[in-house]
């Protein structure tokens, strides 16, 4: 199969944009994070040549249809699910970003983990919001970014029509911790303002009401998570979400290497690098034969 960008339409009739690099194989499916596009992953397709990469634009995001419903984790999960189905995909290797690992966490809490062969889960507390019932160790393990008050706090000012868009830049440029290059910044604004922001903000408070923590024991496939020592995520709840995953490995990008929530578009060589050795490792440990 030849590399095609294609429209996919949901069990809801939602138009999807898609883009897959075509090859053999177990397919890398990548799923983008609040407010931003598959263009995120645009060095992934180009630099993991040597597999077939698809990507796509989930619902309200960049090119894909952008409808009033449907704006919440588990709609999204439904979509992944529908897309291999479309796509007539058996199996699969799956790789997250932000709020993509959400979507993947609820796509294997929905669905199961019958068509899905490996995980990489980039950059994702396990809950983003600091409950009150949480102990303050139970927070910083898990990760939390905002106190109680503050999801629907930034939800209504990302909502705010006089404000909004200016919300939307400010929490977005809060996920690079240090200085950020113009290009690099002027791209991922412009993959931002594709979000309208009436699915932003309630999309962004669906996702940051959710606590997966209980959900990360019963993930039973070989799982890589990757941190960055510059992100506003802290690496120490990455290694809390592998350490609750059996058997799975982390990886922190130091300062050095990246510094902030995008390692795969601020040093793409290294982000490809590291995921490549997983997945091919566990391409060879898929193939052995059973003794």
């Amino acid at each position: 199969m030849r590399a095609r960008s294609r429209q996919i339409q949901t069990s809801d009739g939602v138009t999807l944009e898609l883009y897959d690099t075509g090859g053999n194989g177990v397919p890398l499916l990548m799923l983008h994070g609040w407010s931003q596009s598959q263009e995120m992953f645009r060095h992934q397709r180009e630099g993991l040549t040597e597999r077939r990469v698809i990507t796509y634009d989930a619902r309200g995001h960049g090119r894909s249809e952008k409808p009033w419903r449907g704006h919440r984790i588990a709609r999204l999960a439904a979509d992944l699910r529908d897309i291999l189905d479309e796509l007539d995909i058996q199996t699969v290797d799956l790789l997250g970003w932000s709020m993509g690992v959400s979507v993947i966490w609820s796509y294997l809490e929905l669905f199961g983990d019958s068509r899905v062969r490996s995980i990489v889960m980039v950059d994702q507390p396990a809950a983003v919001v600091a409950q009150l019932w949480m102990s303050p160790q139970e927070q910083q393990s898990a990760g939390c970014i905002l106190p109680p008050d503050g999801l629907g706090a930034l939800a209504n000012a990302i909502a705010d029509d006089a404000g909004g868009e200016a919300a939307v830049r400010a929490f977005v440029r809060s996920m690079f911790t240090g200085p950020v290059n113009d290009d690099l910044w002027a791209f991922v604004s412009s993959e931002v303002a594709q979000t309208p922001r009436r699915v932003a903000a309630p999309l962004l408070f669906d996702h940051g009401a959710q606590d997966w923590r209980e959900m990360l024991p019963t993930i039973a496939k070989p799982t890589l998570v990757l941190g960055c020592d510059g992100s506003h995520v802290s690496p120490e709840s990455q290694r809390y979400v592998a350490s609750r995953i059996p058997g799975a490995l982390v990886h922190i990008f130091p300062r050095d290497v990246a510094s902030s929530h995008f390692p795969f578009l601020e040093n793409p060589e290294a982000f490809n690098d590291v995921v490549r050795v997983f997945l091919d490792a566990n391409a060879v440990s898929d193939t052995r034969p059973v003794k």
